[in-house]
């Protein structure tokens, strides 16, 4: 079973970014019949999502986790939906590109739904008390860009790969450089992918067990 994680490098006015050092973090384990692929993405508009999907080509996982930084979060948060806009509130991209009410794909649905089981990733994260919700945004900037156009590809494929994305809060490390933000201990959200990672690895499971 392979399953590709995605994390994206600084951006903005924070020097680091809590996912870029889950990447690092979550490649050097070893998972019991997981083969977990990682890729840090670059925060610019349709790059992010390109780098993805040429990645997924490549690799063919059974599994995508697309995972971002969501400042201000108290926990961590499956998205639910993915929107066709890109729509720019505070920063500009990592390549100063500042689109605003622009879709993603002319004519492309205007929602599109994640296939990780995200209900019971919230449940599995709540019982070992680590903060979860499901996500009704996944805003209008990189993140949503990078879950939408996975999404569509993935449709229009018709493949059956599980795919979606998930938010992070800052990192306690972050929060040191901006005291206003809630945070958790990188440690904890470590361990919060972990489980994210058994959680969609055992859905596969079940759906080959099935014969779906």
């Amino acid at each position: 079973m392979k399953i590709l994680i995605s994390g994206f490098e600084p951006f903005g006015d924070s020097p680091i970014n809590p996912t870029q050092e889950l990447l690092e973090r979550i490649e050097q384990e070893n998972f019991e019949g997981i083969d977990v692929h990682t890729l840090l993405l670059p925060v610019r508009y349709d790059d992010c999502a390109d780098r993805l999907l040429e990645e997924a080509e490549r690799l063919q996982p059974d599994v995508v986790i697309a995972c971002g930084l969501a400042a201000g979060r108290t926990a961590i948060t499956p998205e639910r939906i993915a929107i066709n806009i890109k729509d720019t509130e505070s920063y500009a991209d990592n390549g100063g590109r500042s689109p605003h009410d622009e879709p993603i794909r002319e004519n492309g649905p205007d929602g599109l739904f994640a296939t990780l089981p995200i209900r019971r990733m919230v449940e599995e994260l709540r019982a070992a008390d680590i903060p979860a919700s499901v996500s009704n945004t996944a805003g209008t900037y990189i993140c949503n860009n990078t879950m939408y156009v996975l999404l569509d590809s993935l449709q229009q494929k018709h493949s059956k790969t599980l795919a979606g994305f998930v938010h992070f809060p800052a990192s306690t490390r972050l929060s040191a450089l901006k005291p206003t933000l809630p945070s958790l201990p990188q440690e904890t959200l470590l361990e919060g992918l972990r489980i994210l990672i058994h959680v969609t690895a055992r859905a596969i499971t079940d759906r080959k067990t099935s014969g779906f």
